[in-house]
């Protein structure tokens, strides 16, 4: 009896921690989230998390190696930082949804200081936080004077486009800088937009928009060859001032790194062109053509769009590798140039695959544990990497030198991540982004409740876009 007393205790102890982690993740009440997309996020952040694992079980202690293992395992392996890309197209697509819907069917625009306000509020206190903490125990030369300079660029996250700053204090920062450019220009971006789309006809204007987007990709790719060309050919002004050059550098490309250069509005660009389909085809008849069509397509598209990452995958590998894959051997500088363009299109695939298809498609990325691992992604992000060296060097060293298997060794090392990692992502989400989140969700409902704001007119929008950079 005292036995079953003891295990309905225990079950009602852990029925109750699992709703009060259901309701610090999720809130008391289910918002008009896409639940499967906080699976995908997730992904996107092991993904990094793996990489970054390899890179410390490679190279920091040698644990194992790329060439003793199949090449078909170590190009999966070595290509988990393009769970970065992955973010960047997530981002594109959710934060572009209000505008493609405002777009596409006159529905309210989106307040640009509202966009600003919850923006800043649900990144930049973890960040700032973890910057503080950071270089207070990592990094505290930062806080000399002939540093101030560098620290600056990490304040105004602009320091992926200095080359004393960049990958300094944590690697993984570099990659929210990018994210924080895209929302200074997004609300620009779509104000520019509307110029072009609001003259069209609503029914013509999908088409339209998708050849916006079209553009806003090319500018990516463009923009990022451009910049490549300028720091391979330091001289070349195209008969322009050198300060002018310099500024596009700065604002349009960033440091020149192998694989971190430009500013990824390709990826973005991919996330908008996605989120437009995704609104045109929430409106569509559940019976009509194109639902039925992208319904029954849905899986075969998820298996060409994971197909042609694994292609990019190889590519990637083999520039790392050489003759690892001797059919890319002749294009590696192209690489450079499209790599971010072919991530983006088969990351891109399967989320419109997941988003498109049908309900047994999407249940894998709306499993509870994956989706709660995506809404502690920011926080684990930032933090893991440091955590995994600190790991390494606090335990894992003295283990191997304890004849450890090189196996044990690496399981240990999710192990940490699970127990110890997670955790404490979990309570920088209570105590700082929920606190970020929820202030910022106050702020602008306050003045949008029984509030419509009419998409606007091409006048509107040159004004609007006036005020909206004085604010």
């Amino acid at each position: 009896m005292q036995v079953e007393i003891g295990k309905k205790e225990t079950q009602n102890i852990w029925q109750r921690f699992i709703h009060w982690l259901a309701t610090l993740l999720e809130g008391k009440k289910q918002k008009s989230t896409i639940a499967s997309l906080d699976g995908v996020r997730a992904i996107a952040c092991l993904s990094v998390v793996a990489y970054h694992l390899t890179l410390v079980t490679t190279q920091d202690i040698r644990l194992w190696y790329p060439g003793k293992v199949s090449r078909w395992i170590a190009s999966l392996a070595y290509a988990g930082d393009t769970g970065v890309t992955l973010f960047f197209v997530l981002s594109g697509f959710l934060l572009f949804m209000p505008y493609a819907k405002a777009l596409l069917f006159d529905s309210s625009w989106p307040l640009a200081r509202h966009f600003y306000l919850r923006r800043a509020l649900r990144i930049l206190p973890a960040y700032y936080v973890t910057l503080f903490l950071m270089i207070l125990i990592y990094t505290p030369s930062f806080l000399q004077f002939k540093r101030l300079g560098d620290l600056f660029m990490f304040v105004i996250l602009f320091m992926d486009s200095s080359p004393t700053a960049f990958k300094q204090i944590n690697g993984p920062f570099w990659s929210l800088a990018v994210e924080w450019q895209f929302y200074l220009l997004l609300p620009l971006l779509a104000l520019g937009i509307a110029l072009l789309v609001r003259r069209i006809a609503p029914p013509k204007r999908l088409a339209a928009l998708l050849c916006c987007l079209g553009g806003v990709i090319a500018w990516g790719v463009l923009s990022r060859t451009l910049g490549l060309y300028l720091t391979q050919h330091p001289t070349e002004t195209f008969h322009l001032p050198r300060t002018v050059i310099n500024v596009f550098l700065f604002f349009f490309y960033g440091v020149p790194s192998a694989g971190l250069h430009g500013k990824f509005l390709e990826d973005f660009g991919i996330g908008m062109l996605v989120s437009t389909l995704y609104i045109y085809w929430r409106t569509q008849s559940s019976e009509g053509r194109f639902r039925l069509v992208s319904r029954r397509l849905a899986p075969w598209l998820f298996v060409a769009g994971l197909l042609w990452l694994y292609v990019m995958f190889m590519w990637k590998y083999d520039q790392k590798f050489p003759h690892t894959w001797p059919l890319f051997d002749n294009y590696f500088p192209l690489l450079d140039h499209v790599g971010e363009l072919g991530y983006s299109i088969g990351y891109g695939a399967c989320i419109a695959s997941i988003l498109f298809g049908a309900d047994w498609l999407k249940r894998p990325f709306e499993w509870t544990p994956l989706r709660w691992i995506g809404l502690l992604s920011f926080g684990i992000y930032m933090w893991h990497l440091k955590l995994l060296e600190d790991f390494t060097h606090l335990a894992v060293l003295q283990l191997q030198s304890l004849g450890w298997k090189n196996l044990i060794l690496y399981n240990l090392y999710w192990g940490w991540f699970l127990v110890f990692i997670v955790p404490c992502m979990l309570l920088l989400f209570a105590l700082v982004e929920k606190r970020g989140i929820q202030f910022g969700d106050k702020l602008t409902r306050r003045n949008t409740e029984g509030q419509r704001t009419p998409p606007p007119s091409a006048k509107e929008v040159v004004s609007s876009g006036s005020q909206t950079s004085g604010t």
